[in-house]
């Protein structure tokens, strides 16, 4: 899978992964054949195949085109802001912020389709990881209540995981990305002194 996620990309390429996303994320993913696909963005099947070589590699590169996109959006969203709460916040509602243009059948269709899964499992460990090093920086410097950076992030995990299975859209009726304004909320406001 490194392969895909390693491919540099033309101009062009990049311009059809973004056009790819709008249209995973309006419609979903797990309806279109490539057939359809190629039909959606006007080009050929053999463009898309320069893309990845089936379905499943042109899900699997779309969905970390979104994440790699989305990534770098919310840390320059961390990038803008000062204080360990104020970065916090940041960084999960820009997390929810990025997921607002995803639909409900996108979010069902990544957690029925093990290559998008994959992708979004790895990005939300990575996520509360880095919520982890935020909090730690946060009582490092003072600016949070001592609390147990590793055990905190543990509980983050534990619901960006959750929202991430669908779980908490099932049991709350929260869209994903009003999960991460709550969870936000609900974080910050417990840490500080």
């Amino acid at each position: 899978m490194a392969r895909v996620a390693a491919r540099r990309t033309t101009a062009r390429q990049a311009q059809l992964f973004d056009q790819l996303v709008a249209l995973f994320l309006d419609e979903g993913f797990a309806h279109f054949t490539l057939d359809d696909i190629a039909a959606r963005l006007r080009c050929s099947k053999s463009t898309l195949y320069a893309l990845a070589e089936n379905k499943d590699r042109l899900v699997y590169a779309v969905t970390v085109h979104f994440f790699r996109g989305a990534t770098e959006r919310v840390e320059a969203d961390v990038a803008e802001v000062a204080g360990a709460e104020t970065r916090i916040r940041a960084y999960l509602e820009s997390v929810g912020r990025q997921l607002e243009p995803a639909s409900a059948r996108f979010m069902d269709d990544i957690a029925a389709t093990p290559v998008a899964r994959e992708v979004y499992e790895r990005n939300t460990r990575l996520a509360a990881d880095r919520v982890r090093v935020l909090i730690s920086e946060g009582v490092a410097a003072g600016e949070l209540r001592d609390v147990h950076a590793a055990f905190a992030a543990d509980v983050v995990a534990t619901v960006m995981v959750r929202i991430q299975q669908r779980q908490v859209a099932e049991r709350t009726g929260l869209a994903d990305a009003q999960a991460y304004r709550e969870l936000a909320a609900l974080l910050t406001h417990g840490l500080t002194p």
